[in-house]
This record gives C-alpha cells, structure tokens and sequence, in this order.
C-alpha cells in the first residue's frame, strides 16, 4: 500500500465506531481464500443470493459468479446485504473464471453425485480449492467436468439424490471450513488483503463515502 491509501484508510476509520472497527478486525481474522465458490449459470437468483449469504456466514472471501448463457442477472437480486461482506467475482465464461482460478493456484472441484466423486468427509482439504456448483437442473456444463482436478459430493441415504444448490454449498462449506481451521494449515489472509477488505468494507457501509472521499482527494491535491 502506499502513504496516501494508508491515509485514506485512516481517514474512513474516522467514521466508524468502535465497535464497528474491533468487529471488522475480528471477521477479517477468521475469513479465507484457501476455498472458494463458483456458480455456473445459475438460473434462480435467489440461490446464488443465498450462496453469497453462506460464503459470508462460513467466511469465504470470494464467490465466483458465471452468467454465460443468461446474461448479467445478478445485480439486483444481490442486493441483500451480504455484497457488502463477500467480494463478487464476476466472468463472462467459465473458461476464463477455470483458467484464473487454475492461475491463483485452485484446484478446480466439480460438485456432482456422480459415482466416481469423493465423499466430503473424505475430502483432503489441504489444497487450496475452488467449489464449483451448476445449474438447479442440468448440473455443471461438460466444460467444467472435463477439466475438473477433482469431484466432489454429499453423502446421501434417501430417495432423493440431488439437493438445492444453495443447501449443497451450506453443507459442505461447513464441514471444509471446520476442518481447515482445526488444522495447522495456513489459511488466513495477508495484512495487505485485510487491508484492501476492510478498504471496501469501509466505502460500502460509510454513508455519504463518495463525497468523504472525494473531498480528502481534495484536500490532498489529488484531483
């Protein structure tokens, strides 16, 4: 970071309360990019809301959102709180989100019931992981399943054999994330990405940010 972005830290943490500050400090202490999520052209809105909530609750700091086949459809409906929190990775096709992720060092995970697929409690959560969940009723496209590293599904002992993507990604992100911070692996984030965070935090939840910010530019000779 540089001296003015210090500045401008400091400045926005002028209009925050205590409690605010000391509650950002403790979520940015338990959140991780050590997994991640990715939806792929998810036709429900409402279920790529509700995974974006789940990220927040299980403190996974990204959720990859592929609208290929449907357009960008998702910017009214994510407008229900948990944006503020979980940082919205946006791709037009999934081969760019697949080779992006493939360059920050992801494995790539197909969520599916398909019988060759890893039982979660079996999962080795020691890599570094990107959780890809498809459409309600196709599922993932061939794209995904034939580059995929790994599969992955849900213990299932009933009738019913698929679950609602939003109740998949609850599930498994609950038992990886428990047993990542049970164990010694490192997967907290860096000071300078809780610094860019809580930047974020700070500008989406300040009212009036634009115009803080546009003034202390303005101050600073920066406009």
């Amino acid at each position: 970071m540089n001296t003015t972005d210090q500045e401008l830290f400091n400045h926005l943490q002028g209009y925050l309360t205590d409690r605010r500050k000391e509650l950002f400090t403790k979520i940015l202490s338990k959140r991780t990019r050590h997994f991640t999520v990715v939806t792929e052209d998810v036709y429900q809105l409402h279920n790529t809301s509700a995974v974006m909530r789940t990220c927040d609750v299980f403190g996974i700091q990204d959720l990859y959102v592929v609208e290929e086949k449907l357009g960008k459809r998702i910017d009214k409906e994510i407008a229900m709180g948990a944006q503020k929190w979980v940082t919205l990775q946006r791709k037009n096709n999934i081969k760019e989100c697949m080779a992006d992720l493939k360059q920050k060092g992801y494995q790539l995970i197909a969520t599916t019931p398909h019988d060759n697929s890893t039982y979660l409690h079996e999962f080795d959560v020691s890599k570094k992981a990107a959780f890809f969940f498809g459409k309600e009723s196709e599922g993932l496209s061939d794209t995904v399943m034939d580059a995929a590293d790994g599969f992955l599904k849900i213990p299932m002992h009933g009738f019913t054999e698929s679950l609602n993507i939003s109740v998949s990604a609850a599930i498994i992100l609950q038992d990886v994330v428990t047993r990542l911070k049970q164990s010694a692996i490192d997967w907290q984030l860096s000071s300078a990405e809780k610094f860019d965070i809580e930047m974020e935090w700070m500008k989406r939840t300040i009212k009036s940010q634009r115009e803080i910010v546009e003034r202390f530019e303005q101050v600073r000779g920066l406009q």
